[in-house]
């Protein structure tokens, strides 16, 4: 990878093209090329297929709900109420997952031909999920417009070596004999994280490159927030944006209080308990596609779109992956490079492209999904480069382990950091 030579020009409001150098992959490639490899019907949205997936999703949710609110009560055993409780949870957070994967799609515009459409679904999905999802679009659409770029990346930027030993709280001057923290500490960190990694995000950014923002970085508790309509993150006109997802937050909000205050609904139970679990996979799935030994980091002058795209990880979460999350964790480096493919063709896409891009295909069929988060956590603290002895252009950032820095609460590795 360190010899690719990758130019690109990446324009805000339309599709990056990409020129690759011949001896970069099997020949002269490029987006262009890989378009071509790809059949036709592949970027087509089709109404059908889509709102058959739409409806089963909320069919499963709202048949999960009635059962759950009218049969558990009736289970003789206060230990078995609480067993079956938990099992509700953790099968609604999936159903509720594969929504917010729906409401993600109409985010990029595959679930259907019409903006409006997809907007007005992907609205509904996500603000009953407490995801503002115009603010969210905005800030998710810059993360696949400058993926692994150190510089602009809005998702799980990783520190430098200097900004990385900075963050330690004790002596690093030899940070190769520094040794991984505990299991138990790497535990708690992992449960903090998935516990409350998304909801922090949206909070604060805080796992976002400073070059990610609009304008300079605020000091404020929500002055990089995902709810503020002056936030560094937006543009000035996307304000209204804003505020209307605010508005579906807030509404979904008061939903919630009316059904638990008025009409005495278990809301903990049947809302907020596979709410979590929708977070824990929303922040698991992210996390994992780009954060891995294998994966390489860009300064922003070595970066192009290829470059970017590419080192995205394929993972095998098996049925409940294709099933429920919409293959979202099994065929992700598709939907880097062509985000505009609706999900129901991502597998036959990849498989057009995977001799193009022959070993700079990323994918582990092997790995558990735990064992990959265990691996991210202890082997992907820091970047530095592959080598010193060339041209800044020409370096290629790649993870190191280490012990976790001091947890952030804000961006700018500030503070704890969850």
């Amino acid at each position: 990878m360190s010899k690719t030579n990758l130019q690109s020009k990446v324009d805000y409001d339309s599709h990056p093209t990409e020129i690759v150098k011949p001896g970069v992959l099997s020949s002269e490639v490029g987006i262009q090329q890989l378009r071509e490899k790809i059949p036709r019907h592949c970027f087509k949205p089709s109404y059908v297929t889509s709102f058959y997936y739409l409806f089963r999703d909320i069919f499963f949710a709202i048949t999960l709900g009635l059962l759950a609110f009218y049969g558990i009560r009736r289970l003789p055993s206060v230990y078995i109420r609480a067993v079956v409780w938990a099992l509700y949870g953790y099968s609604q957070g999936l159903v509720l997952t594969g929504l917010w994967v729906l409401g993600h799609e109409c985010g990029h515009m595959t679930l259907s031909p019409s903006r409006t459409l997809n907007d007005a679904v992907g609205f509904i999905l996500h603000s009953s999920l407490l995801t503002p999802y115009f603010s969210w679009k905005s800030t998710h659409r810059r993360h696949h417009i400058y993926a692994n770029n150190l510089d602009k990346d809005h998702n799980y930027v990783p520190p430098t070596r200097t900004a990385y030993i900075a963050s330690l709280i004790f002596s690093a001057q030899r940070l190769e004999e520094l040794t991984e923290d505990s299991p138990f500490v790497i535990l708690i960190r992992i449960m903090l994280q998935q516990l409350l990694g998304f909801p922090w995000y949206l909070l604060t950014n805080i796992t976002a490159a400073q070059g990610s923002l609009h304008q300079k970085q605020s000091d404020s508790f929500l002055g990089n927030s995902h709810f503020l309509p002056t936030s560094t993150l937006f543009r000035p006109e996307e304000a209204s944006l804003v505020i209307m997802s605010d508005l579906g937050t807030a509404a979904m909000a008061f939903v919630l209080w009316y059904c638990s205050s008025t009409l005495g609904l278990p809301v903990m139970l049947l809302y907020v308990q596979p709410w979590l679990w929708v977070n824990h996979w929303i922040v698991a799935i992210t996390y994992l596609h780009h954060t891995h030994p294998n994966l390489p980091k860009y300064d922003n002058e070595v970066w192009t779109f290829l470059r970017g795209a590419t080192p995205t990880m394929d993972r095998n979460f098996g049925w409940t992956g294709r099933y429920f999350f919409h293959n979202i964790i099994d065929y992700h480096v598709i939907h880097h490079l062509f985000p505009r493919i609706p999900f129901y063709h991502a597998e036959e896409a990849t498989e057009a492209i995977i001799p193009l891009l022959g070993k700079y295909y990323h994918c582990d069929r092997s790995s558990s999904f735990l064992f990959g988060i265990w691996i991210a956590f202890t082997k992907c603290q820091w970047v530095e480069p592959d080598r010193v002895d060339v041209e800044p252009k020409d370096r290629v950032m790649w993870y190191r382990g280490g012990p976790s820095p001091p947890p952030e609460t804000s961006m700018g590795r500030k503070g704890w950091k969850f």
